[in-house]
Parts: structure tokens; sequence; C-alpha cells
């Protein structure tokens, strides 16, 4: 029994997890804001992109840009209107607030689209598959690593070479140094927070056409970020990248084992390398700012 087509399986899954754990990361990392809400605003890019799918029948290239200006929108939007509000050493009221728009977020979804379990259709290229090492691999999967992998390397790009993400790093060390630099704080927590919803919903779209979700499919999201953001390190981009494809291969390996487990696998293993942290044991990824 060969383990090799569910590792790479594993990977490509992963890849998305990684994005989960990114979007936020970088809201906690830039703006020290935990984000409740990000597990319902992954499965709010899915129904977004879902409906943009079925209603204008555009290529999934175009839907998944269309997906990131609408949700970089909501992000803006979610930081402006309400969250720069409540930035301050005490992160109760950004946690609560982002907990009571999971809730609205939720109920929203089951009132328009109704709580039944759902899955995007994108026609033939989802049966199509590819050789890879005498496995065959299917084409959609690779695809949407692929993605993943380019994200992470454009972010990597936008906080390294630009002057943007070196307000990012100034407002992650020290708001007041990003002042005296002549940035507007709001702002740029703003656009921070877009990206980071951006991320997560464009994630949540191609999880989608993976698998299944519903409107209640946020929580595990949301727990899945944590795992990656506590495994690969707030702060480390190549972290998060480790991590997410760690959590997709042992929760693959997992559903091999026993098809009854869902992602209880993952979170074991998480909960080991907790453990392991907790007992200052050799980790499994080594915190490093990317």
């Amino acid at each position: 029994m060969s383990f090799l087509p569910t590792i790479l399986n594993g990977l490509m899954v992963g890849g998305l997890y990684g994005l989960f754990g990114l979007g936020l990361a970088f809201a906690f990392g830039i703006m020290r804001i935990v984000n409740i809400a990000h597990g319902e605003f992954i499965v709010l890019g899915a129904y977004i992109g879902a409906s943009l799918l079925s209603v204008t029948h555009l290529p999934l290239p175009a839907v998944i840009v269309l997906v990131a200006v609408i949700t970089f929108a909501l992000g803006w939007a979610l930081q402006t209107v309400m969250l720069n509000r409540m930035i301050g050493p005490n992160p109760v009221p950004a946690m609560v607030a982002t907990m009571g728009l999971s809730i609205i977020i939720r109920n929203a979804l089951v009132e328009y689209y109704g709580a039944d379990i759902r899955a995007i259709d994108i026609g033939p290229l989802q049966d199509q598959g590819v050789s890879i090492f005498g496995t065959s691999i299917g084409v959609l999967p690779i695809i949407i690593f692929l993605i993943a992998v380019l994200l992470f390397v454009l972010m990597h790009i936008l906080l390294t070479r630009t002057t943007l993400g070196r307000a990012f790093r100034a407002a992650a060390d020290d708001f007041e140094i990003l002042e005296t630099l002549g940035f507007n704080r709001k702002r740029v927590y703003a656009i921070a927070m877009g990206l980071a919803v951006t991320l997560s919903a464009i994630a949540g779209l191609l999880l989608a056409i993976r698998s299944s979700y519903s409107p209640y499919s946020g929580v595990e999201r949301l727990l899945i970020s944590f795992e990656v953001v506590i495994i690969g390190g707030i702060g480390s981009l190549r972290g998060s990248f480790l991590a997410g494809l760690f959590l997709g291969v042992v929760q693959l390996i997992g559903l091999r084992i026993n098809p009854n487990s869902g992602p209880l696998f993952g979170h074991l293993a998480f909960f080991l390398i907790l453990l392991a942290k907790q007992a200052n044991l050799p980790a499994l990824f080594i915190r490093r700012r990317a």
C-alpha cells in the first residue's frame, strides 16, 4: 500500500492551510488583533466565489481576482469602520467584536444560502490527471498548490522589497516609528487587514473546489489557522507554509488509515508539537522572520 499519492495530495491541501495561517498571523503580527471571524471570512470567500461562478460564468482565474477585490474591500472596511477604534494594549475588545461579527456572518450565510453542505464544480478540469513519479495526481490540485505558492512568494516580495512592506514591518515593531516615517497608521492597518482577509478568502475558495463546505465550516478553518500559526511561528512566512504542508500531509495520511477520522490526526499532531514546545523539547519548525 503506497502512501505516495496521499502525501502528494496532503502537500496540495497543506499549501492552502498555510494561507489560512498566514492571513491570521498577518493581522496579529502587525496590529495585535486576534480575528475570531477569520474562519467565517474563509468560508465567505467560498460562497462569494461559488456565486460568481454560477451567475457570471467567468473562468476560475477571473473569479479568483474578483473574490480578491471584494474581500480586500471587506477587510479594509472592517478595519476602518470598527477595529481601528479598538486597537490598544488590551486585545479583548477586538476579539469580542470579531466574535460577534463571526456569528453575524455565519447566520447571514445560513439565512441566504441555507445550511446544506455544498461543493463547487468547475467542470472537466476536476477529473483530469497527470502522472508524477508513477502516481496519478489531479491537475486541479496541482494548479491550486501553485497558486498558493505564488501567493506566498508575492507576500514575501511585498514585505521585503516594497515601501508598503517596510511600513508593515515598522508597524509590527512599533507603530510610533511608523508615524515618524510619515505613514498613516490607520491606513496601513486597513491595508494589512484587507490583505489578511483576501489571502484567507482565496484559500477558502480554492479549498471549496477540492472539498465540501457549509456556513458552519468556519470554526474548523479557524482552528486549522491557529494550529498553523502556532507551529510555524508568528511572523514567519516560511514557517506558516511548512506548518500548513505538515498538517495537510498528516491529516490525509490519517484519513488513509481511518476514513472516519476527519481532521483528528492533524489535531493530534498539533497537540503533540504544542506539548513538545511547552516542555522546551526540539520543535518541528524553527521560528524565523521571513
